[in-house]
């Protein structure tokens, strides 16, 4: 759900007591087509939303309304609950309301939240009481793991001519089936915890992004980091992964194992940190790193980057990643990982190197990949945080898929409603891009309130370490505003105002307003 621009607009005009015609002539367009500004029928951005704000004398924040976009659809959402019975409010009115009344808005979300809240435990312990297929199976299993240990021990005491091999069976199938009890039972105690979460209006992921968007992406504090701890690494006149390593041995006398040492090395699995699954570990005891021999050079680069920057600032990640905006213990994880990856990427991507590259490439984002030597992804997450108040690149948001249509990575572009979990709408690029041929699927999209996005998707895969591993690709995103779209690369031949070529689209089928899509999967929130 966009935010209520033109209205911000003709509230701020009127307030000044400017007329539409003195302002369309000081900004230099027609009146006509301020009106149609005004009336939230035309979108604005760029150059000329800068001099709008100029002539209103108010900042672009202020103007576009970014602090607010996460509160007209917390508003939005609340509204949809069925409690509310019959206050159906449209997306204006609902746009309106925050822009008006502000305050009031807010606290109505912090009310419906607690109210939220309020029923998770309940809602817990009803699922609890209830036999539900899954509660029901697991119990299952348990049962009949028990009666497996039971004949097992009853044999072991019962019977006293066992074999030494005969007893090893019995005592080994003990243990075996003690383990997958273990399993079960934690899979049981997840299965109510995480049901609990789920239910809670304020979740990490959620929380973490609210951070994001109300630093607009920037970290002015972890990019002077970023760039004391890459000056530490050019004094080597280079930086890649071979001057990484060594920095890592004369700082930290970290050293790199060779490949076939993992099979034979026997490792403490509790001392060691394993931050990609058979592609990179790191032994804190030995003091060494590992790389699988199928490893790609942009992997073997970012994940040095990411372990010199946890040894050399974890005081700094650490202060950061407690900061009082977060207030559950899981975010403040989350917010750690985020600020140690933010921290590896800005030390590949310098920020005023990179913009210019960025800039004169106009987001090529391939091009950008070989001269970095990083990988589609990497660089993508590396646009999202172009937010320098002088000097800024192009807004983004970033979503990954995996094959089953489930986000696993998102972060925010105010204005643009992306779901929190789960699914977003099947009409977006990021889920064609794993049935096309194309490199990089475009997309043109358009909500039901009128707002316009360029899409850009890709699918990556992770290279298998071994034949008989499963291949898993992912399809990555990137979503910006249709006015910037103009200075991307990709967005060339397409007709950028020629509306009636956009797919129209949802955030997601339960969030979406279309009235009559065929593609609906499910009903909606809102009413239609």
């Amino acid at each position: 759900m966009r935010a209520p621009i033109g209205f911000r607009i003709r509230n701020q005009r009127k307030s000044l007591a400017i007329s539409q015609a003195r302002l369309a002539k000081t900004i230099g367009i027609s009146a006509s087509y301020l009106n149609l500004i005004e009336a939230s029928k035309r979108d604005v951005g760029g150059a000329l939303l800068q001099k709008i704000a100029k002539s209103l004398e108010l900042n672009i924040e202020q103007l576009t309304g970014e602090s607010e976009q996460r509160l007209i659809t917390d508003l939005g959402e609340a509204f949809a609950d069925p409690i509310m019975g019959e206050v159906n409010l449209s997306q204006s009115e609902i746009a309106q309301m925050v822009v008006r009344s502000p305050k009031m808005a807010n606290s109505f979300v912090q009310l419906y939240r607690a109210y939220v809240d309020s029923n998770a435990s309940n809602q817990v312990y009803s699922n609890r009481l209830r036999a539900d297929p899954l509660f029901s199976e697991l119990l299952h299993q348990v049962l009949s793991q028990v009666t497996a240990i039971r004949s097992s021990a009853e044999i072991l005491e019962t019977v006293g001519d066992l074999s030494v091999q005969e007893s090893g069976r019995f005592l080994a199938s003990i243990g075996h089936e003690s383990r997958l009890m273990s399993d079960v039972a934690q899979t049981l105690i997840g299965h109510f915890d995480q049901t609990s979460q789920n239910r809670r209006s304020i979740t990490p992921t959620r929380e973490l992004d609210d951070y994001i968007i109300e630093e607009h992406n920037y970290f002015p504090l972890l990019e002077d980091a970023a760039l004391s701890l890459r000056l530490e690494i050019v004094k080597f006149n280079r930086f890649d992964e071979n001057a990484l390593l060594e920095q890592l041995e004369n700082k930290f006398s970290i050293t790199l194992k060779n490949p076939n040492e993992k099979k034979s090395a026997k490792r403490n699995i509790d001392d060691k940190k394993k931050n990609i699954s058979t592609q990179f570990e790191y032994c804190k005891k030995s003091k060494t790193v590992w790389f699988s021999g199928t490893s790609r050079a942009s992997t073997r680069q970012f994940q040095l980057a990411l372990l010199y920057a946890q040894l050399s600032v974890g005081d700094l990640i650490k202060a950061q990643s407690n900061d009082p905006f977060f207030t559950l213990g899981d975010t403040k994880k989350l917010a750690a990982k985020y600020i140690a990856s933010y921290i590896a990427g800005a030390m590949i991507f310098p920020y005023d190197e990179f913009l210019q590259d960025v800039q004169d490439s106009q987001y090529d984002i391939d091009h950008l990949g070989q001269k970095y030597t990083a990988s589609f992804e990497q660089v993508a997450h590396r646009l999202v945080t172009l937010r320098q108040k002088e000097a800024s690149g192009v807004a983004f948001g970033f979503l990954r898929s995996d094959p089953a249509g489930r986000l696993t990575k998102h972060f925010p572009l105010p204005g643009l409603l992306l779901p929190n979990s789960g699914h977003a709408c099947p009409l977006w690029a990021i889920y064609g891009a794993f049935a096309s041929s194309e490199p990089i699927v475009r997309q043109v999209v358009r909500f039901a309130d009128g707002s316009r996005y360029f899409f850009i998707a890709k699918t990556t895969s992770k290279r298998l370490s071994t034949f008989n591993s499963q291949r898993m690709n992912s399809s990555v995103m990137l979503a910006c505003d249709i006015n910037d779209a103009k200075n991307i690369v990709y967005s060339r031949g397409l007709d950028l105002e020629n509306e009636d070529s956009d797919v129209e689209v949802g955030p997601s089928c339960r969030l979406c307003t279309l009235k009559h899509c065929v593609h609906r999967q499910e009903p909606a929130l809102y009413p239609v």
